[in-house]
């Protein structure tokens, strides 16, 4: 099976890691992105749930497009019930002729409770376990009429009467992603869900040893293969035009990687590649308000770790060479002067295409 490429949306800009803000994008913005990244070649669309809502660009696109999948790369669970975040994925299907993928993650305990304002009431696994099969339990309600009831030590859904239920729908039920890193989640992933959508703080190395290991044996689990589960990877990229951009582009990729392996939940992958002291630093670094100086932490052995490098031109066959073997999907955060080369864009996909066929 030949390698499916995915990108966001609308890309988030370096100052939004750095602490210095973020623009707003309009419906207008959302509705040209989707339009020319479908007209690109891009297999899939995402949307991040950084600052702005996941789930509002996915209409956005869905109106404006025709073949190109489209996800949620992450909402965040927990501040949502199971059914409030069944009946947005229901409707996302329905709006998009079953081209909606729900894609999910649990975030961290302190995210939740002071910045979402969420009671953390269990450990995430478990607790994202519960919710994925009481939303499977919510879906076949819909379809069906009938109330399939779920009662589990974290979630319990147990009625559904019809004026509430949005009735059936003509596609599949929405495919559940959800966000992995670390062993539980992956082995959860194999077990329940239709993919992964893996961190971009996972290294190629790290998901070949421990991720894929995991996914497969949650799989085996529930009497599935791996061939069954979508693996969506996301590298970190450090590209540009030319030799002299590199290093630019290695500057600001510094910056996204040390935003997230500030956070200790992350730190599986640093301790797997003998980085546990580097993980201390920047976590302290982060509770400082020190954004800015954390990417100094982040060697070139690193980076070298973490990102496909170099110029453009050379981005497809970094793709070919690392990614085919781990990922069903590989997601390309493109930075912002690459988009806007539409010709370019085209021809990289094209050629990843081609050396992944």
């Amino acid at each position: 099976m030949s390698l499916k490429i995915e990108t966001i949306l609308l890309s988030l800009e370096a100052d939004q890691y750095a602490g210095q803000g973020q623009r707003a994008p309009g419906i207008a913005d959302f509705a040209k992105a989707a339009v020319e990244m479908e007209a690109l070649g891009f297999d899939h669309l995402t949307t991040a749930e950084a600052g702005h809502d996941p789930f509002l660009p996915v209409a956005i696109a869905a109106e404006h497009t025709e073949r190109v999948q489209l996800a949620t790369n992450v909402a965040i669970a927990f501040p949502r019930s199971p059914m409030v975040t069944a009946q947005i994925a229901w409707d996302l299907q329905h709006y998009s002729k079953g081209r909606f993928q729900l894609g999910i993650g649990t975030q961290v305990k302190g995210h939740n409770e002071r910045r979402y304002a969420a009671p953390w009431t269990a450990p995430p696994g478990p607790r994202l376990r519960d919710y994925v099969q009481c939303m499977r339990a919510i879906f076949e309600s819909f379809q069906t009429g009938k109330t399939v009831k779920f009662e589990g030590e974290h979630y319990q859904f147990t009625m559904l009467p019809p004026f509430f239920s949005p009735g059936p729908i003509e596609y599949p039920k929405p495919p559940i992603h959800i966000a992995a890193v670390n062993k539980y989640m992956t082995r959860l992933g194999g077990e329940l869900c239709d993919g992964l959508r893996l961190h971009p703080i996972a290294t190629p190395k790290y998901v070949k040893e421990v991720m894929i290991p995991g996914v497969e044996a949650g799989a085996k689990k529930a009497g599935r293969s791996l061939s069954e589960i979508e693996i969506v990877g996301a590298p970190f990229l450090a590209i540009a035009p030319n030799e002299e951009g590199v290093e630019k582009a290695k500057a600001e990729t510094r910056q996204r990687i040390s935003f997230y392996a500030s956070t200790r939940t992350y730190h599986s992958v640093l301790n797997f590649h003998g980085w546990e002291d580097v993980g201390a630093k920047l976590h302290q670094y982060s509770l400082e308000g020190k954004w800015a100086e954390m990417p100094g932490l982040i060697t070139e052995e690193m980076l070298e770790e973490f990102a496909l490098i170099g110029t453009y031109d050379q981005l497809a066959k970094q793709v070919a060479e690392r990614c085919p073997d781990i990922f069903t999907t590989v997601m390309l955060d493109m930075p912002h002067d690459l988009r806007r080369d539409k010709d370019r864009v085209k021809d990289i996909v094209r050629d990843i295409r081609a050396l992944n066929s």
